[in-house]
């Protein structure tokens, strides 16, 4: 609940910062109020640290999430393939490994990810190259104040009362 929470929170976040919005607290159906926190992230993968691993401190009513925004190489970079890995866990809590860019100084020094959002802890590897490859983003994180909900009011959320759908009128004579 609080992960699916931290990331409404986000999205909503996204949405506003887009339209021109205010930024900072906000309020979440059935939540107290919920504040905001983007900082830059950024990393450098090379034939000398070819691992990053993005973890944070579990805090209480806290959420964190990593949105990817770029990778992309140097001109310090040579021309052969740069292969950059993330780690991370899937809905299952299961730790799985996938390619995320293939990075070649003359076709493609770099890709755009938009906001790809990521739950830490996050794991990156240059599997292929020697780099340099940048990869940034932004570290959110959603404080959440009571975000204990009961059963029957989170269920009450999830399932609003349909109202009956009630027979059309007939209209009598042809206009």
């Amino acid at each position: 609940m609080a992960a699916d929470s931290a990331f409404l929170a986000f999205q909503a976040q996204e949405s506003r910062a887009r339209a021109g919005g205010a930024m900072g607290a906000l309020r979440l159906r059935g939540l107290g109020p919920v504040t905001m926190d983007s900082f830059f992230f950024g990393c450098e993968l090379s034939g000398q640290a070819r691992s990053y691993t993005f973890r944070v401190e579990e805090e209480d009513n806290t959420e964190h999430v990593l949105a990817l925004t770029m990778l992309c190489l140097t001109e310090d970079a040579k021309e052969e393939c740069n292969v950059v890995e993330v780690v991370a866990r899937n809905h299952d809590n299961e730790e799985i490994a996938v390619p995320l860019a293939n990075l070649k100084l003359s076709c493609q020094p770099m890709l755009s990810l938009g906001d790809f959002p990521l739950q830490p802890p996050v794991t990156f590897h240059l599997t292929s190259g020697s780099g340099p490859v940048h990869v940034t983003g932004r570290h959110q994180i959603v404080s959440m104040e009571g975000s204990e909900l009961s059963e029957e009011n989170e269920s009450e959320d999830r399932d609003p009362e349909l109202l009956p759908v009630l027979p059309a009128k007939k209209r009598q004579g042809r206009l």
